[in-house]
């Protein structure tokens, strides 16, 4: 547990060579990553970070922003006396506030991967939607809305053609500090803001990946706001969810990321 101003953060730490922090969707946790760690620590040392209200993180009861989670992570970096540039790798809120790192702490940046990440607002009506979702949320706790959330984040009926997948989001989202994770619904969901300004001032190399069959996520505007940032791309990998990528297809997007990284090294000369 690393103190940060928005509350203690569950740290996880493995692998070895040059750093890379890892951090999840909302709704589940760090342990959604599985089934890449054990391909990337071999040549990464792996930060998985708990977002707040998730996971081992309680989360602050307030509202607050990507910058405050971008903070937050060079807090966390800070207390583990990494200096080093890392590699990030976002899933849709960690790419959220992979962009805004990025942007806040160029020199603390060396590559960014945002993976199910939509760099745009909801919609008014999406909004509306959400919040009525967000209240009963907080009124009746997480057990009505699993099989909702199964379907949005691993694919609609994951259930039956993907259970493990299935039961690895139903279980993280069951997990985590219920206000904390209200909170964290209001902050990175609800009020989301449209990140898309800021992608043409990065100045990191940026892999945008994006599941071919994501409804919340439209890949001709992914790879849009990919061809907006200085050095990104963007790559449709399999899944029909924000997390569906890194439940059903794991070694693919272990591979696409150590090609990236690979790239990104021979662009530098290091060998």
């Amino acid at each position: 547990m690393i103190d940060t101003t928005l509350g203690p953060l569950m740290v996880h730490r493995t692998g070895a060579g040059a750093p890379a922090l890892l951090w999840h969707s909302l709704f589940v946790d760090s342990g959604t990553f599985d089934g890449v760690v054990e391909d990337l620590g071999e040549h990464r040392e792996l930060v998985l970070v708990d977002g707040p209200g998730h996971g081992g993180s309680p989360g602050p009861h307030r509202r607050y922003s990507f910058e405050d989670c971008a903070a937050a992570a060079a807090q966390v970096l800070d207390a583990l006396g990494i200096s080093a540039p890392v590699d990030w790798v976002g899933n849709a809120w960690g790419g959220h506030v992979g962009i805004v790192f990025a942007q806040s702490f160029p020199s603390r940046c060396r590559t960014l991967v945002t993976i199910g990440t939509p760099p745009y607002p909801l919609t008014h009506p999406e909004r509306l939607q959400i919040a009525l979702l967000v209240y009963l949320y907080r009124v009746l706790g997480p057990a009505p809305f699993s099989g909702m959330l199964v379907d949005a984040l691993a694919g609609r009926g994951a259930a039956k053609s993907a259970p493990r997948a299935a039961a690895a989001v139903s279980d993280a989202f069951r997990r985590g500090n219920k206000r904390g994770k209200y909170w964290a619904m209001q902050s990175v969901m609800l009020h989301r803001p449209d990140l898309r300004p800021l992608l043409p001032a990065l100045q990191v190399p940026t892999l945008m990946l994006v599941g071919r069959d994501d409804p919340m996520n439209d890949p001709e505007e992914a790879e849009r706001a990919a061809r907006s940032i200085p050095g990104g791309r963007c790559e449709r990998v399999a899944g029909a969810g924000h997390v569906a990528p890194l439940l059903v297809a794991p070694g693919d997007i272990a591979r696409d990321l150590l090609a990236f990284w690979s790239e990104d090294r021979n662009r530098q000369g290091v060998g």
